[in-house]
C-alpha cells in the first residue's frame, strides 16, 4: 500500500488552490463542496495546497511543510484526490495514487450504480441507535453480531426505518422452503426482529435466518400485538 486514505474534515479551514481557472476550477468546486476556505499561497496558516502547472510553487509550499498535490504530477504529490461516490454521511473514495484518474472515474461510476442512494439514512439510523445498542448489548462481540443483523446486506436498497427500535409487525408469506428464496427484504426483516412468529410448518430452515438471539413463538395466524419489530411467518 502505497499511501494512507485518510478523510480530512475541510470545514472552515483554508486550503491553497494555485494554477489557471480551466484546470483548477473542478478542485475549487470539490475544496468548497467540503466547506474548505480557498486561499492564495501567502496564507500561513494553510497546511495543504493543490497546484496545476507551476513545479516552483510546489517547491515553495513544500519547503514551508505544506502538503500539495500536484495536478496530473504523481511523482510531486504528498496526497492524491479520489474519485468519490458521496452517500453523506457514507463517503466511498476510489484513488490509484494518481496512476489513472480515468481508472478511478470509471470504478466510481460502477459503484454509483450499486450504493443505495439511502445508505447514508441507514447511517444515522445507526448513529442514533448507538446509546440503545450498547444498553441492550453490553458485551462487544455480541453487540458487533447484532449491528451486522442490522445492517444485512449494505448494498441492497435499505429502509432506514425498520432498524432495531422501529417496532411494528412484518409478514412474510413463502413461496418455498428454499430460505434462499426470500427476498431481500424478508431476509433483513428476519435479521432485524425481535420476534419471530411462525406457523407450524415453517421450516428450520428459514427460521434459522433470524438472529440467534430472537425469540420465537408458534403462531396461529390469528391478531398480534408487536414486540419491538415482530415478523409472521407462513407459508404461502
Amino acid at each position: 500500500m502505497r499511501s494512507l486514505p485518510i478523510f480530512i474534515v475541510l470545514t472552515g479551514r483554508p486550503v491553497i488552490l494555485l494554477g489557471d481557472d480551466d484546470a483548477t476550477a473542478p478542485k475549487r468546486r470539490l475544496l468548497e463542496r467540503a466547506g474548505a476556505h480557498v486561499v492564495g499561497e501567502d496564507d500561513s496558516d494553510a497546511r495543504l495546497a493543490i497546484v496545476a502547472d507551476d513545479e516552483a510553487a510546489v517547491t515553495r509550499l513544500k519547503a514551508r511543510g505544506v502538503l500539495v498535490n500536484a495536478v496530473d504530477r504523481p511523482e510531486l504529490c504528498d496526497f492524491t484526490l479520489p474519485a468519490i461516490v458521496d452517500r453523506d454521511p457514507v463517503i466511498v473514495a476510489i484513488g490509484t495514487g494518481g496512476v489513472s484518474a480515468g481508472l478511478a472515474a470509471a470504478l466510481r461510476q460502477r459503484m454509483e450504480g450499486l450504493i443505495p442512494t439511502g445508505i447514508g439514512r441507514l447511517a444515522e439510523r445507526l448513529y442514533a441507535l448507538r446509546g440503545e445498542l450498547r444498553a441492550r448489548y453490553p458485551d462487544g462481540a455480541e453487540r458487533r453480531r447484532a449491528v451486522a443483523g442490522l445492517i444485512g446486506d449494505p448494498l441492497a436498497e435499505v429502509r432506514a426505518d425498520t432498524l432495531a427500535g422501529a417496532g411494528g409487525v412484518e409478514a412474510i408469506v413463502l413461496r418455498s422452503d428454499d430460505p434462499d428464496d426470500l427476498t431481500l427484504r424478508e431476509a433483513r426483516w428476519l435479521a432485524q426482529a425481535d420476534l419471530v412468529l411462525h406457523r407450524a410448518d415453517v421450516p428450520a430452515a428459514v427460521l434459522d435466518r433470524a438472529r440467534a438471539d430472537a425469540a420465537r413463538a408458534p403462531w396461529d395466524g390469528g391478531a398480534v400485538t408487536p414486540v419491538g419489530l415482530t415478523v409472521t411467518v407462513e407459508r404461502g
